[in-house]
């Protein structure tokens, strides 16, 4: 028996990278699982992918559109998550960009798309769903994806690293607020991890001058990794996973770490 079976779990950013593992593990342990992305039609392919692989000794899947910024879109998610499935147990705010740009670079438009899907994205996603859990009653777990970068500043990317601080204090207060509501609030800090997303950072800090070579930027932030090599999704999914179960239901208001030593803290 998985450790969330029976549970309902819904997982944004999930068509790729970290959140795509997030939701096939929460599936091959039981759940049923909504993966939602910004890139609808890939989320669909994914969950009917992950489906199949489970061959009935998972939970259910779907797959749904929604830009994490809009408030209309997340209702509408979380909605459509509920007709499906009767409840929702569990939302992974997981959803993610970043854009590199030298310091003295950062414009409005750089830092207002980062913050807004990192950071608006965020309260408007822990706000909806523990509307619902309230709602339904039971109480529930809301799940935010943190970053090293949320425990200290690297430059070329300073709108993401003030992102993903805003997640540590989204988290925080809202486990303060929600606690009443049986609604636990936690995060999670990975740190290099090998997803397409790390492919797209590359790319972009050869392109402002700030790497000479594809490759060079992974290596760099991997260097002090005291595992020795960067993660891969499944390294992380251990602990969402455990996030995500009753065996975390005394946890709240904690950002977990998972960087291989990267950051000491």
């Amino acid at each position: 028996m998985g450790r969330v079976t029976d549970r309902v779990c819904l997982v944004t950013g999930a068509a790729r990278g970290i959140g795509r593992a997030i939701g096939e593990a929460l599936l091959a342990e039981g759940a049923s699982v909504c993966f939602a992305d910004l890139d609808g039609d890939k989320a669909a392919r994914v969950a009917d992918a992950a489906s199949a692989k489970a061959d009935g000794r998972g939970g259910n899947a779907m797959g749904i559109a929604v830009d994490v910024r809009e408030r209309d879109q997340v209702r509408e998610m979380i909605a459509r998550t509920v007709e499906r499935f009767g409840r929702l147990d569990v939302k992974f705010n997981n959803a993610g960009v970043n854009k590199p740009m030298r310091f003295m670079d950062v414009d409005e438009s750089n830092w207002n798309f980062i913050m807004g899907v990192n950071g608006l994205g965020c309260l408007i996603g822990i706000q909806e769903a523990a509307r619902q859990m309230i709602a339904q009653g039971g109480g529930g777990k809301i799940v935010n994806t943190a970053s090293v970068a949320s425990r200290q500043g690297f430059d070329n990317v300073a709108p993401y690293c003030a992102s993903k601080w805003a997640v540590v204090s989204l988290t925080q207060s809202a486990a303060r607020d929600l606690a009443r509501h049986n609604i636990t609030v936690t995060g999670f800090a990975p740190g290099v991890v090998a997803t397409e997303m790390w492919e797209e950072v590359d790319r972009d800090l050869m392109e402002i001058g700030a790497a000479e070579r594809p490759g060079q930027a992974m290596e760099e932030f991997s260097a002090n990794i005291l595992r020795g090599r960067v993660a891969v999704p499944g390294d992380i999914t251990g602990t969402t996973t455990f996030l995500a179960s009753r065996d975390s239901d005394y946890m709240t208001g904690q950002i977990v770490m998972i960087d291989g030593g990267m950051t000491l803290v």
